[in-house]
């Protein structure tokens, strides 16, 4: 018999199979019998044990030796010590131990026998068939728990133990089964839970629609088990449909089905590895490449013929030391765009770097036309970032990164030696591309710049890492190209030995990079081993057929081509691919280039005469840093090949642009000629980088607000809300809630129901606030608000209801209690008169007291956001609002505000953080565009962070700047419209659609046109950039005051590690493309040890109102309660001197008693005469 076993498989998989046949949504498999187990499809992209990334596999959890680690040490009984104690491998299998049918009967019997032990049963009666192992087994407690046998079963089960027991004996005993028998159901279903999540988030889906295959006696046999593990399930997981499928055919078929889809899937897979095998490089073929490359490097090294491998002399001879200072500039040209770039490095300090760029877009028209339209564009884009950073007048030195091939003679010499990447200006190739760009500079005859040099990426990514790491001698670019340069020793690059004149001398420079150019390896054919016939097509279908083999064999601009081409060779034969082919085409090129790098590291080795070396490599490139396993591979692949090497890869984040600028301190520091670069040349205008700075100073103005003697001082009033805590889940009623913080005024009705669960209907009207209600009196604003009351009670049938309302007023107010609120000053463009120092709920009251409404509470729009968040995670203890204005509040330790009396538990604080640097603590990063904004606006001097930040001055910001930046000839060519220096006319919804990431050019010239303006596409990028920087500081302050409450609610807690939700509203969080983003990720860098989850309030501040008003209602209707419970407690001044009447006969004559007289002073009266006594004072 000739047989060949195709699979193997665990029951628990075999049962997901098994139904799995009948039901193609079952996922899940489980065992509960005598043991219990749980398999599941997993992304195979997670399972790090397997290779590949595509699709899913079954994996088999194993779940029994859950908690052998301790993990369930909570949850484990004395009962459950003793079954582990006796068993044949205590100490494992924890959970199987808890859960399993082998174990339910011997943890029923251990209790029972304790309860005899103890007297509670069987009239402590304690037969030794009781204290026998294994005399109560799982098919008793499945009979026991019977719906209409069950204590009958029980009696004859106990009788056969030698057990005369009771009625009342019988139900406790099952009593005692149902309890570990649903202990069982519940773990088994929170373990399950757990799962299902997983698929969920897997799947990034709200909601999940799945099935279980269930097999195993207990799930089968047991009357209760399964109706009790469903309900469960169901309840932790009420947002999934679970359908649960028991595998009537057991294992066995699952196993079949499991062996059908191997055998299916063997043949296609054998002809799938043989299409892929050329592709499978062996340790031998990698050893050849590595042997290859490192005759590449000798040749190209060498003054003598050509060589595949160039090695161009970049003419660096050292990396950065640390010790560089100064400001660079950086010019980068490398492609469709041209980057300009300020590097900043302070005090010689490593990692402190600031860098200020622009990318400027080259037209085409310029790309391909004359070498001089080209050179002068380019001067043109730097003068352009010289007077936006007003740096025009200072003598600046550059590097500047020219990623084509040049012959470099010097580190300030470039000859072009050809275009790529679509250039084709005339007139460069063969020239000098440093002195093109001087004569272009030249002729502006503005500004002066010492060129240092001329570096490739490559170098510039190598210089980059090593500014972070001293190790760093290599670079490796592995993205759309591929390549790597590396410091060679001098005496070995005969091609400029003899040209090196000794002045330099090799004892002071025994190093240079070398730029390997490697890509060209295997243009001689030295690669044709391992090329394959869909890498000859690639090749062929190229531009430049017959070179770079060695690039088009790794980079990213060919691996897609050689993957079309390989899916195009499997489709023609009917094949199914998943996965695998990316997986070997992108592998073979890590491997490859670990091959190569190989090379490299083992030449700088030997150069050095080490027997081990240690190094770094700096690495940039989409490819490198975005496919997942490629950097792994490479690695990898390093690391086996040179064994003698330890290399690490450091990714470089800025790029070879900080490269470039390295390059250039680093080329001036050892050239006592240049000047050295002025530190106090250049002041940031609209940047800052000073978040813990600020941070500091706020968290400070927190303490200073929340004291009483400094409060008045204090520019964070951080006012009392006297809202003690969060929606708990039990509130219930109908309410309206009135929302006053804009041009829109908005009345909710909001209905909170417990019918199966707590839900939350609402209902809505928005009514207009006229500019002239805004900037009239108090009455007329109330009178409104009355009005639109009326109208919604009306039109929502409620007008003859009393109902409880909360009121959103979001304006700084002072308050005493839930129910009052002084308002102290009037923000956002309110100007109504007689309102300032009132109790606005009186003066709505005022207004409403004929509509039947009874204002319970008044909250500000931020706190109003917190409750509504709060309503759906409890974890929710701080509010912000980012719109027209900005606040924040937070749920602050009630020991700490001096200004409320009491210690125990907390309450919500509005910080009103808008008036933040009202005390001049931000005019160190206020600009001059933000004075003028503050000198035009109804209250000069108050509100100074709010109008850095908030959506009402955003866009007025941005049209100050453009306005400045046209008239010093920047922008529009020097033209300024009518529309232009009207204020108002750039709105801040419209910088959010100049910064939308795929049409915001196309935005910002439509909205630009509507101003009168013709821009270029240079303006369009230039205005883009300038809303970019304004949002973006309006991001990072915003993150630095969150992180300071962040910071300030960990401290309270005292936890390592604070893990906290931050509910948020507001028009500019929610509109603006890039202001989320950019706002949790300075936050999330700010506060390394905070878990921040940012919750969007869908609702607004309104249904906020509503909750804090469901809360006092609740809490309210709780006090009443137990007052009147307590009444019955309260005795009147009659009932007292009853009690004394007739206790009087059992007192002694002399008698104690204290009381108050009317001048407050305690007097002790002794004798009995004294019958004369304060009537006030019965007793």
């Amino acid at each position: 018999m000739d047989i060949e076993v195709l699979a193997m498989v665990n029951d628990t998989v075999a049962t997901m199979m098994t139904c799995g046949f009948d039901d193609q949504y079952c996922d899940v498999g489980l065992i509960i019998g005598t043991g219990t187990n749980a398999c599941y499809m997993e992304e195979l992209r997670h399972v790090d044990l397997v290779e590949g990334d595509e699709g899913r596999m079954c994996v088999n959890t194993e779940w029994g030796g859950f908690g052998d680690d301790g993990a369930l040490s909570d949850y484990i009984t004395e009962f459950d010590q003793d079954v582990d104690a006796t068993s044949i491998n205590p100490g494992k299998q924890i959970f199987e131990k808890m859960v399993s049918g082998m174990y339910l009967g011997e943890l029923v019997r251990l209790v029972v026998l304790k309860m005899a032990k103890l007297g509670q049963l069987f009239d402590g009666l304690v037969p030794d068939a009781l204290r026998t192992k294994g005399k109560i087994t799982t098919a008793h407690v499945a009979a026991m728990e019977e719906y209409k046998n069950g204590l009958k079963n029980t009696r004859d089960i106990l009788v056969e133990l030698g057990l005369n027991p009771s009625q009342d004996d019988c139900v406790a005993v099952q009593h005692v089964s149902t309890i570990v028998s649903f202990r069982s159901s519940n773990l088994v279903a929170a373990g399950l839970a757990a799962i299902l999540t997983r698929i969920k988030q897997n799947r990034h889906l709200r909601a999940l629609r799945i099935t279980v295959g269930v097999d195993g006696t207990v799930y089968k046999t047991h009357p209760q088990y399964g109706k009790r593990l469903h309900k469960v399930v169901r309840r932790l997981l009420p947002e999934c449909q679970v359908r649960f499928v028991l595998s009537d055919s057991g294992s066995s078929k699952g196993a079949a089905l499991v062996t059908a889809v191997a055998q299916r899937l063997a043949s296609r897979k054998r002809q799938v590895d043989e299409t892929l095998a050329p592709f499978k490089l062996s340790q031998e073929q990698l050893q050849l490449v590595k042997a290859t490359m490192r005759a590449g490097l000798e040749a190209g090294l060498k003054n003598k013929g050509p060589s595949a491998v160039k090695m161009l002399p970049s003419y660096v001879y050292h990396t950065p030391d640390g010790t560089e200072r100064g400001k660079y500039l950086a010019l980068d040209l490398g492609g469709t765009n041209f980057r300009a770039m300020l590097v900043k490095f302070k005090k010689g300090l490593q990692n402190n770097t600031r860098l200020y760029h622009k990318i400027y877009t080259v037209p085409l028209e310029i790309m391909q036309g004359t070498g001089e339209e080209l050179f002068d564009h380019l001067a043109q884009y730097v003068s352009d970032f010289l007077d936006y950073m007003g740096m025009k007048k200072a003598h600046l030195p550059a590097g500047f990164t020219f990623s084509f091939p040049c012959e470099q003679t010097a580190i300030d010499t470039g000859i072009l030696v050809s275009w790529t990447k679509g250039f084709k200006a005339t007139d460069c190739e063969g020239h000098d591309v440093v002195n093109l760009l001087r004569e272009a500079i030249k002729r502006r005859n503005e500004y002066d710049l010492d060129i240092v040099a001329v570096v490739n990426d490559t170098v510039g990514t190598m210089m980059s890492c090593a500014y972070e790491d001293p190790q760093c001698e290599v670079g490796l670019i592995a993205g759309t190209g591929s390549n790597a340069c590396y410091m060679e020793e001098l005496k070995n690059i005969e091609k400029i030995r003899q040209k090196k004149q000794k002045t330099e001398g090799d004892e002071e420079t025994p190093e240079m990079c070398i730029n390997t150019e490697w890509g060209g390896l295997g243009d001689d054919g030295s690669l044709d081993d391992i090329i394959t016939p869909f890498d000859a097509e690639v090749d062929h279908n190229s531009v430049n057929s017959g070179k770079q083999r060695f690039e088009k064999l790794t980079s990213g601009m060919y691996l897609g081509e050689i993957v079309r081409e390989v899916l195009l060779d499997l489709t023609r034969g009917g094949l199914l691919f998943r996965g695998r082919v990316c997986g070997a085409v992108s592998r073979r090129a890590a491997e490859l280039c670990g091959a190569g790098m190989a090379a490299v590291v083992d030449k700088i080795r030997e150069n050095r005469g080490l027997d081990h070396l240690n190094i770094t490599v700096g690495v940039d490139g989409a490819l490198y840093k975005l496919h997942p396993h490629f950097s792994g591979v490479l690695q990898e692949t390093t690391r086996v090949l040179a064994p003698q090497c330890n290399v690490t890869f450091l990714p470089s984040e800025e790029g070879s642009g900080k490269g470039a600028a390295l390059i250039t301190a680093v080329a001036r520091r050892h050239n006592a000629s240049k000047h050295q670069c002025d530190e106090s040349c250049w002041t940031p205008a609209l940047l800052h980088h000073g978040e813990p700075l600020l941070i500091k100073r706020f968290r400070k103005e927190l303490v200073t607000g929340l004291g009483r003697d400094t409060n008045t001082t204090a520019t964070l009033k951080m006012l009392p809300t006297f809202v003690r805590s969060i929606p708990d889940g039990s509130e219930k009623g109908d309410f309206i809630a009135l929302d006053l913080g804009g041009s829109n005024f908005r009345i909710l009705r909001v209905k909170v129901s417990h019918e199966k669960k707590q839900t939350v209907q609402m209902e809505s009207e928005i009514y207009d606030t006229p500019e002239d209600i805004i900037h009239g009196t108090g009455a007329r604003l109330f009178d409104h608000v009355a009005e639109c009351l009326g109208n919604f009670m009306e039109k929502h049938n409620i007008k003859d209801k009393k109902l409880p309302v909360g009121f959103t007023f979001s304006f700084p107010c002072q308050q005493t209690k839930l129910d009052e609120g002084f308002l102290i000053t009037w923000t956002k463009r309110f100007k109504a008169s007689g309102v300032e120092g009132m109790d606005v709920v009186q003066l709505l009251n005022k207004a409403i007291k004929k509509r039947g409404a009874d204002i319970m509470a008044v909250v500000n729009d931020t706190v109003g956001t917190m409750m509504t968040c709060g309503f759906d995670d409890q974890r929710c203890e701080v509010g912000i609002i980012i719109g027209t204005g900005t606040n924040a509040c937070y749920m602050e330790e009630l020991r700490h505000i001096d200004l409320v009396e009491g210690d125990e538990g907390r309450m919500c604080v509005n910080t009103e953080w808008g008036a933040f640097g009202d005390d001049g603590r931000l005019e160190d990063i206020r600009t001059e565009f933000d004075r003028e904004i503050d000198r035009g606006s109804l209250n000069p001097g108050s509100q100074l962070f709010e109008k850095m930040v908030s959506g009402m001055y955003m866009g007025e910001l941005v049209r100050l700047i453009l306005v400045k930046m046209a008239r010093e000839g920047l922008l529009f060519e020097g033209r300024i419209t009518p529309e232009l220096l009207t204020k108002g006319k750039i709105e801040t919804k419209h910088v959010s659609a100049i910064e939308k990431s795929k049409e915001g050019l196309i935005k910002a010239r439509e909205i630009l046109n509507k101003l009168g303006l013709e821009p270029s596409a240079d303006d369009c990028i230039a205005v883009q950039h300038v809303c970019a920087i304004v949002s973006f500081r309006s991001a990072s302050l915003v993150a630095a005051t969150l992180a300071g409450i962040l910071m300030r609610l960990k401290e309270n807690k005292g936890a390592s590690r604070l893990r906290t939700t931050v509910g948020i509203d507001g028009s500019l969080y929610k509109m603006h493309p890039q202001y989320a983003r950019r706002l949790h990720k300075t936050v999330r860098r700010l506060v390394p040890d905070c878990d921040v989850r940012f919750l969007l309030s869908e609702s607004g501040s309104g249904k906020g109102a509503a909750m804090v008003t469901a809360v006092a209602y609740r809490l309210a209707e709780q006090s009443r309660q137990i007052a009147q419970i307590l009444s019955e407690f309260s005795l009147t001044t009659e009932q007292l001197l009853e009690v004394r009447k007739d206790a009087a006969v059992f007192v002694l004559p002399i008698c104690v008693s204290q009381y108050l007289d009317s001048d407050n002073k305690i007097l002790i009266l002794g004798e009995a005469e004294n019958e004369d006594r304060d009537p006030k004072w019965p007793f």
